[in-house]
């Protein structure tokens, strides 16, 4: 949320805020342990289904690994209880993860589409595998759009067409893959009483500011106003009541600003309400922003203004059904009012490369507090939006591998490094394959 410039932070220096991070984690090989001991267990009960969950999973985890490093163990990952003989994994190219997640996630909708068993224990969709196809579908088309520089390259365009033509995809926001919270241990929203929204976590200005500028009510949803704009008896839909703290000033300046009441906090449903909103893994929104942003881009025939409003008018429906006590300001009529100003329609848009920044800002606009680091890598692919930030500091592309990496598997993390970066640069300037 710093690093994407949606918030920020006043008690310290957030090294994402700031571009300062190091290294990542390979943190997700400890979680597909648990991946790996289903899909074994569907085997040998026959039961397909879990099976496809099981490479969709897969699929979900390896693409961040490989977005978070480049080149990762993917084909020699997780065979340690396999081989006789233990060795460390070594490194696939980042061409070859995204081709084998492509196939994993093609192999988990054929599987679906022949197995018809219920999924018991499926708090997603019930047991519905044909719920979870659209989901799988969906994210495919996510996992191809990300790859829109390498077009050329990979038979992209081709698989993309064929799935919105031929596959079953979400219809609405009820088709959602998302997790609903219960007011109950250790099933309540994950930041319920999480006590930084009560110290120095406040507003990003330019999240504000872009908010501000298309007259989007989803501001009175994510932020609170000002505490000045508050005392002052400003309304809550009075978009100048909000402002945010700037991202690339010394956080001790923006907490003198907010200690003067003049920057906006989080909204406390975030912190207060035990059930809050679900948080979505893949929705309708988002498909059908990415699949506006195709036609865009020449890949599918289509409406491209068509996607884009319904992915608008779907995270207005979105917020207007789970965010408590807002919903008049995010119903279809105010998503029919907001579209028809001139900055937020596609149709003002003159060049391709307008249209898939209005697309881009679009699926940033719905991400606060839901999709963790996805519009951080949309601008990495795209440059949109534009993340303010200090005088002469880069936008990182990547992480540094694990320590662990060094210390135990030092051959073939060398190697990895050596064959993407060049000898010693494992760097967070480093650029990696799929945005090269």
């Amino acid at each position: 949320m710093y690093a994407q410039k949606m918030l920020v932070q006043t008690d310290g220096e957030s090294s994402g805020q700031y571009y300062k991070w190091d290294r990542g984690s390979f943190g997700a090989y400890s979680q597909m342990r648990d991946v790996i001991k289903m899909m074994e267990e569907a085997n040998k009960i026959g039961n397909q289904s879990y099976v496809a969950l099981g490479k969709f999973f897969r699929a979900y985890y390896f693409l961040n690994l490989t977005l978070t490093f480049g080149d990762i163990p993917y084909s020699q990952a997780l065979q340690g209880e396999q081989q006789e003989e233990y060795a460390p994994p070594g490194y696939d190219s980042q061409e070859a993860v995204f081709k084998g997640i492509l196939s994993e996630l093609s192999e988990a909708n054929n599987l679906l589409a022949a197995e018809n068993t219920i999924i018991d224990g499926d708090i997603i969709y019930g047991g519905d595998g044909s719920k979870w196809r659209n989901a799988i579908n969906a994210f495919r088309l996510k996992v191809l759009m990300m790859l829109s520089e390498k077009s050329t390259d990979m038979e992209i365009i081709s698989e993309f067409r064929n799935i919105v033509e031929n596959q079953p995809l979400f219809e609405g926001i009820e088709d959602n893959a998302q997790l609903l919270f219960l007011d109950q241990e250790g099933n309540r929203y994950p930041d319920f009483n999480e006590s930084s929204y009560g110290s120095g976590l406040y507003m990003d200005s330019t999240f504000i500011r872009r908010l501000q500028e298309r007259e989007d009510p989803r501001l009175f949803i994510y932020s609170t106003q000002t505490k000045n704009s508050e005392d002052a008896g400003l309304k809550i839909d009075d978009f100048t009541s909000y402002e945010g703290g700037d991202p690339a000033a010394p956080y001790a300046e923006v907490n003198t600003k907010a200690a003067n009441g003049k920057v906006s906090k989080p909204n406390p449903r975030y912190y207060s309400d035990p059930t809050n909103e679900p948080i979505i893994l893949i929705g309708y929104a988002e498909q059908q922003l990415l699949i506006a942003e195709a036609i865009v881009r020449g890949w599918i025939n289509g409406d491209a203004e068509e996607y884009y409003q319904d992915g608008v008018k779907a995270s207005f429906q979105f917020y207007e059904t789970y965010a408590t006590g807002y919903e008049n300001y995010v119903s279809q009529a105010k998503a029919n009012e907001y579209l028809s100003k001139p900055i937020n329609r596609l149709g003002e848009a003159s060049s391709m490369e307008q249209k898939i920044e209005k697309i881009v800002m679009q699926q940033y606009l719905r991400s606060f507090l839901q999709s963790p680091w996805w519009p951080f890598y949309n601008h990495l692919r795209t440059g949109y939006p534009e993340f303010r930030r200090p005088n002469g500091v880069q936008i990182p592309k990547r992480w540094v591998y694990p320590q662990s990496e060094y210390d135990f598997n030092t051959d073939n993390v060398s190697s990895a490094i050596k064959n993407q970066y060049g000898d010693g640069n494992d760097k967070i300037s480093a650029t990696p394959w799929w945005i090269k």
